[in-house]
């Protein structure tokens, strides 16, 4: 699921929720709310994305590991870290909060910025799950899979490596 999820949950709301929305003070509050909540949806969801190709991986290296290819199990472990990594690096990722005395102030531009940095990971969920399906074929027809699983770890690191900019994003929208 890709689509925007704000709207979505902006689409949602009840009579009593439009009301209050409307409350002098409260809308600004509301609207900060829903976009953290929209990027905490998207990362949970890219999150449970790359730990489905997690499982895959640890079937590979069960398939592997029956077939006696341990030397091609050690590198998909490389794999799996960094693949878990970056899954759990997803889950906690801070959702856009600034304290009242913080430097920083987190403004909805801010906020939309991160959710649209979040949004760009999916693609990131698509480059994992191809080659791991060439890893999987690969290793069904017992072929080396060292390329296919060269190629996986340094996808993990460089989507570890853009991950790790997400904090970036708020100081550089801040700036503006």
């Amino acid at each position: 699921m890709k689509g925007n999820l704000r709207e979505k949950m902006e689409s949602g709301r009840n009579a009593l929720e439009k009301l209050v929305a409307n409350l002098p003070g409260y809308q600004g509050y509301k609207e900060k709310e829903l976009r953290r909540e929209a990027d905490k949806l998207l990362r949970n969801q890219l999150a449970a994305g790359f730990d489905k190709q997690r499982r895959r991986l640890s079937s590979i290296q069960y398939t592997l590991t029956t077939t006696g290819r341990l030397a091609a199990v050690v590198m998909l472990e490389r794999a799996m870290l960094k693949l878990q990594l970056l899954t759990d690096r997803l889950k906690v990722a801070a959702y856009g909060y600034a304290g009242f005395f913080d430097a920083v102030k987190v403004e909805e531009a801010e906020l939309d910025a991160l959710y649209n940095f979040d949004l760009g990971l999916w693609d990131g969920v698509k480059q994992v799950e191809d080659l791991i399906n060439e890893l999987e074929e690969a290793a069904s027809k017992e072929e080396d899979v060292s390329q296919s699983a060269n190629a996986l770890i340094k996808l993990l690191e460089e989507l570890n490596e853009t991950f790790n900019r997400r904090q970036d994003v708020i100081l550089e929208t801040s700036k503006t």
